[in-house]
């Protein structure tokens, strides 16, 4: 297959590493030539994404910022050929799918919308691998969920990553989920450092500490716009989890072991019932 690639970061970067491997031909493109001309010096990449290489892909994957994606897609619509599927890899899938279903509808090639459930708490094309896909889950968002054909062509174009399965959802479920699944713990990571106390945590943390604090380690700009584009499911979350907190606190403050018990009691259940199989 040929592979076009726009972004070279973390995931484009590890997407190009994992079909190269697989002995596909790579073409990439990155805003910062530099990371593009160094993937393309170590073989990664065949050569430069342009409209000319472009036309020549199977398959076409969008590693940006939603907004960047969306831009990328006004002004490459007419150039993408018609037998290309195009995925992006964004962190949310509701604006970034309206633009993308509405244009590929218009100038004829295929999109669907992506999310793969893979990373680190690291950016850059430095920090990708080709094994960073191996055993995950790529979250799918069709234009037509009951499309058969459409999803075994996708099915086909993702093994060379190593995706150990494909979920496939609606834009608006997979933000409301994804809400909960990542960008809480985000945020509630990011927050939890903010304590004086973590500048002395050496010596007295250990697995909790480092499993609670991992993604605090985050890239903002990004964050920010993820954030924002779906603030509303995020808020809803937020709101949970404050009052969530509120309770064990008032539950401490008036010294009530029993309503406290009971609230502890309730989470460990909770992770019970998540984990069962």
């Amino acid at each position: 297959m040929k592979i076009g690639i726009v972004g070279l970061g973390l995931i484009g970067g590890s997407l190009a590493r994992a079909y190269h491997k697989g002995g596909h031909e790579v073409f990439g493109y990155n805003r910062n030539k530099v990371v593009q001309d160094y993937a393309k010096l170590e073989g990664t990449l065949a050569g430069e994404l342009n409209q000319e290489t472009m036309a020549a892909c199977d398959a076409i994957f969008l590693c940006l910022y939603p907004q960047k994606a969306i831009e990328f897609l006004e002004e490459n619509a007419p150039v993408i050929p018609k037998n290309a599927l195009v995925i992006d890899c964004c962190g949310t899938k509701r604006l970034v799918c309206r633009a993308g279903f509405a244009l590929a509808e218009q100038y004829g090639f295929t999109f669907v919308g992506g999310h793969p459930m893979a990373g680190t708490q690291f950016s850059g094309y430095a920090k990708s691998r080709a094994d960073m896909f191996e055993g995950a889950s790529m979250i799918i968002v069709p234009p037509e969920a009951d499309d058969i054909l459409l999803l075994e062509r996708i099915k086909k174009i993702l093994t060379p990553a190593g995706f150990a399965h494909v979920t496939v959802t609606t834009a608006e479920h997979h933000d409301a989920m994804i809400a909960y699944t990542s960008q809480m713990c985000h945020i509630l990571s990011n927050a939890y450092v903010k304590s004086p106390r973590a500048q002395e945590h050496k010596g007295y943390s250990a697995g909790s500490y480092r499993d609670l604090t991992r993604v605090a380690w985050l890239n903002e700009n990004m964050w920010t716009e993820l954030f924002l584009e779906n603030k509303d499911y995020l808020m809803e979350e937020l709101d949970l989890v404050i009052g969530y907190l509120q309770e064990y606190r008032d539950a401490m403050a008036d010294d009530d072991a029993d309503r406290l018990r009971s609230l502890l009691a309730e989470g460990r259940i909770c992770k019970e019932k998540v984990d069962a199989p």
